[in-house]
């Protein structure tokens, strides 16, 4: 999902701030997309342990990833997830408040049910994406969240998938079914293109033009029609 939320934040047409919320700790970005160039000086915990308020110390704590990303940096070691329990519904709450000042927001939250998990930001977000590959092991594993997250009194808002090589073996259609979700996007396997987004791999050949890009840019522009029609649900309903 990392790789994803990579891909997805260096594509985005509007400014863009990606939350690394993973609390399985140690920066898969840092290390990875950024190949261990980036100390890591500042990120959620820095933001937990800040005196100021929320919305005031998350402006000291981002960092840029390009000149269009910013990065909230996650937890340095998975034993720094529970002091994070606090911090995630007000931060929840200064995320919402960015898009006043024309800045978007990607959360990257890891496996779900883990110790630290960042509940109150997938309960806050305008779409969540349910992330996984077409293959009976991975469906088998996605079935019962995909169950959890559907239910309308404790499930996500706006739920969808996103998928990682459909056709193989399943198509988009029999996961979409099976899962009881709709298929927001797709993403092709490509080994050697993820690994841009995964390990700062140099960029293969026509890597811009090729099928992994225009793929991620179709699945940007996927995730922001999905949030367009969940905020016309949302202003239809509570204006009966």
């Amino acid at each position: 999902m990392t790789t994803t939320a990579v891909g997805l934040a260096l594509c985005w047409p509007r400014p863009v701030l990606l939350v690394e919320a993973d609390p399985t700790g140690g920066s898969g970005i840092l290390a990875g997309f950024l190949k261990g160039t980036t100390p890591y000086d500042v990120g959620l915990v820095e933001l937990a342990l800040s005196p100021l308020d929320t919305a005031d110390a998350l402006r000291d704590v981002v960092r840029p990833l390009s000149p269009n990303v910013g990065l909230l940096a996650g937890t340095r070691t998975h034993t720094q997830s529970t002091a994070l329990r606090d911090v995630w519904a007000p931060l929840a709450t200064a995320l919402q408040d960015l898009e006043a000042s024309g800045q978007d927001v990607i959360i990257d939250a890891g496996r779900l049910g883990l110790v630290g998990s960042p509940q109150p930001l997938l309960d806050a977000a305008d779409v969540t994406l349910l992330t996984t590959r077409t293959d009976l092991p991975s469906l088998s594993a996605a079935r019962s969240w995909a169950e959890s997250v559907r239910e309308p009194a404790t499930g996500w808002r706006h739920p969808g998938l996103l998928l990682i090589g459909a056709g193989q073996p399943y198509r988009a259609s029999e996961v979409s079914t099976a899962l009881g979700l709709p298929v927001v996007a797709d993403l092709p396997d490509e080994p050697a293109a993820a690994a841009v987004y995964h390990r700062g791999a140099p960029p293969p050949k026509q890597f811009e033009s090729g099928p992994y890009v225009r793929a991620l840019k179709a699945a940007v522009q996927a995730a922001q029609a999905q949030v367009a029609r969940g905020r016309f649900t949302v202003a239809k309903e509570e204006s009966r």
